[in-house]
């Protein structure tokens, strides 16, 4: 479980990344890179914490 916390905040740290290079750069596909890093590290946070809510309740 803790490589799958440290593999979700390296994904936070880079959509991060990527934003911070759009926010310099202005290239748009910096910018769609991170929502997409963004978005499926969210889905990710999210079966990782229904796992562990499913492992709390059995």
């Amino acid at each position: 479980m803790l490589i799958l916390r440290w593999l979700i905040f390296a994904l936070l740290l880079a959509s991060l990344l990527s934003f911070v290079f759009f926010a310099f750069t202005g290239d748009a596909r910096y910018k769609r890179r991170g929502l997409f890093i963004l978005k499926w590290t969210v889905a990710a946070a999210l079966a990782f914490f229904a796992v562990l809510i499913v492992q709390r309740v059995l």
